[in-house]
This record gives structure tokens, sequence and C-alpha cells, in this order.
């Protein structure tokens, strides 16, 4: 497997991605960047003349690297020697759609072979929960799953996916990989703290939060967040909700408030809740964040084979909720994972919700508030 990367700075500015496609050869380019990259005519014209599989999203950052960068394209062109790729997409017409959405793209990827579905998917009416099942009640049992929703920079109005037919605004898709010779790693982990009471859950609908003890639950949330409640739901980001069981022991899952809706008291989550267990407020540090990142970094080198050979790809999908918290010093997440990971390429974005394994169960799961950290490789 080789890798080779560039950045655009302006989609006026071509000229790095060309000479990129000039020299080589790829089976699989990976695009993230911001919005105006992607429906940028001239700049599809020449992805789609260089014959590999293009696939992408827009995002709330883009990571290359050790940076983490702004309203840029990070391009990253992918070449096997013993492995094969293949690319399906679909529209995910609303929110109720994300399952059988999920189910459509996974009758369209080939099983025989499988290894493991990278996908992307819009960032907004989506949900992530449903999303993943329906691939899991789809896909052979052990194929591993991982990737994230795309950003548009904590605005909360329109995210893009770049697929086969091009971009669009209501859309996932899977890269599926195949072959024995190839070796994929996908960790995740958060660092956030969580602080006040537990606040039962009494009425919810997958994803959507009705009631916590009985009350309507944008007002118990309002009633936290003081000042930031009039920011929502962009302010939501920096004080997501633990998932709680009805023991009241951790699940290990995050959830991120996504809209609201005044009328009905209700929270729209990224992912579903447990409609019989409690949820509370969670809050992060720096310290914490870069801990947690530092925390799936070791874990994934542990859990592969070949993580420090010099053709290992480290894609890098976090939330854009540690993006704010973190501020100007969101670089430390990532130069946490690359200490301990050195490889040639990095590449990834933030994001509206990630995918990946629990770090507990290994099963994959759908993750807000998360570093997820994958290892691509490839044995000869």
């Amino acid at each position: 497997m080789q890798v080779r990367q560039c950045v655009l700075t302006s989609v006026d500015t071509l000229t790095p991605l060309s000479s990129l496609l000039s020299q080589f050869n790829a089976d699989l380019i990976l695009v993230f960047a911001d919005q105006p990259f992607l429906v940028h005519q001239p700049l599809q014209k020449l992805l789609r003349q260089s014959g590999a599989l293009v696939a992408g999203c827009s995002t709330a950052g883009e990571i290359a690297g050790m940076k983490v960068l702004d309203h840029q394209a990070v391009i990253t062109a992918i070449k096997f020697s013993h492995s094969q790729v293949s690319l399906v997409s679909t529209s995910i017409t609303d929110m109720p759609d994300s399952h059988d959405g999920a189910a459509r793209l996974a009758a369209k990827l080939e099983s025989q072979d499988l290894r493991a579905v990278l996908v992307l998917a819009t960032g907004l009416n989506i949900n992530g929960s449903g999303l993943i099942s329906g691939l899991q009640q789809h896909l052979p049992e052990k194929t591993l799953i991982f990737g994230g929703l795309a950003g548009d920079y904590a605005q909360f109005s329109e995210t893009f996916v770049l697929g086969p037919d091009g971009p669009h605004n209501h859309c996932a898709l899977a890269i599926g990989f195949y072959g024995e010779k190839l070796h994929i790693t996908n960790v995740a982990a958060g660092g956030w703290q969580p602080f006040g009471p537990y606040r039962k859950v009494t009425r919810a609908s997958e994803n959507i939060l009705y009631e916590l003890d009985g009350q309507p639950a944008l007002d118990i949330y309002k009633s936290y967040l003081g000042e930031y409640a009039q920011q929502l739901p962009s302010s939501g980001l920096l004080f997501p909700l633990e998932m709680v069981n009805e023991a009241r022991e951790s699940c290990g899952l995050v959830r991120t408030i996504l809209d609201i809706d005044e009328q009905e008291g209700s929270l729209t989550l990224a992912g579903d809740v447990m409609t019989n267990g409690y949820l509370r407020l969670m809050f992060a540090s720096n310290e914490g964040l870069t801990g947690g990142a530092e925390m799936a970094a070791r874990l994934a080198a542990e859990q592969h084979p070949h993580a420090l050979t010099k053709n290992c790809l480290i894609l890098l999908i976090s939330c854009v909720g540690r993006k704010v918290i973190m501020g100007d010093l969101v670089e430390d997440e990532i130069d946490s994972v690359v200490q301990l990971n050195p490889a040639p390429a990095v590449t990834g974005f933030y994001s509206y919700g990630e995918i990946g394994a629990h770090k507990e169960s290994g099963q994959c799961v759908f993750h807000n508030q998360t570093m997820t950290v994958s290892l691509i490789t490839e044995v000869s």
C-alpha cells in the first residue's frame, strides 16, 4: 500500500492535486474539505479524470499530518498492492430513513472477502444509531464498520458527502475494503467528565428526547446552560449527555444535541437514547480530551500488528465539540495520537458524529464527542 497526500488552500489553486495525480495512480482518493471545494466543478472534473474511486465529505475542520486546518481541502490518494476497494452510495431522504438507507448501502456491497467498511454520511437529518443498525443487520457479522458524519463548522445548516456522482447534501456512502492482506484497527475514546444529578428518561423515541424526570427535556437542559441556552443548538456541543443504564452505570456512550423543538420542548440527539435509562450532563478540559485521544491511539497501536510500518495510514475522525472546547490547542489531541503512532500519512476531519468500536464490547456503535483512531495497513 502506498499513500500520497496534498492540501489545497484555495479552489483557485489546483496545481498540487494535478501534480499528485499525474505522478500517482491511486485506487482510492479521500477528500475531506470545506464545502466550496466539494462543489467546485474543476476540482470534481480533475478527481473524476484520475480513474480512482473518490469519496469524501464536508467538515468542521480538516486534519493533515499533525495540523488541524480550517476551510481547506485535504486529499489523500491510496494505492493498494494486494487489496481491493468498492464504493456505493444512497440518498437518505430524512431521519427515519437512516436505517433503511444503511440497509440499501449494505445490499450494494459485495460480501465475499469483505474486511471493513468506511462510512461517510450527511451530518444533519440523520440518526447515526439507525445508520449503524441498518449496516450491522445486512453486513457479515465480523465486518469492521468505522467512519463519521459530515460537518459544516458548527453552523448546523448544510453538509455534503462526495460520492460517485458528485456532492449531495442528503447522502450516505460506504467504501468496502477486501483482501486478507489488509489490516484495519479502529478505537474510540472521549475524555469527558459527567456532572450534576442523574436525570431519568421518562419519554423518548429513538433519538428524540421529550422528557427527563417527567418534565420537558429542553427546559431541564436549558436550566443547566444559563446564558449558553440562547445559542442552542450549537452550544450543545459544549455540554453533551452521558447515557447511563437503569443501574446508573455508564454505557460508555455520549450524545450531542443536533436540534431543539421549542414547541414540543424536545431535544433531537445525534443517536438513539436508552428509553429506560438515565442521562447526565458532561463537561471537558483540554487535558481530559487530549488524554482521551492518547488512550484511543494507544489501544489502536496495541491491537494493530503492523501499526508502525512505513505504509500505515492514520485516519482520525474527531467531534467538532472537542474542537470548539480546545480552541487554539486542538492540535494537542492530534499530536498525542501521532507521537504514539508515527506514520507517513495522517488524514481525517472534525465531524458531527463518529462511527467506531465501543472500547469495552468491541462492537460498532455511534459516538459523539470522541476521537476515533483508525490504522490502515496492507502487508505483503
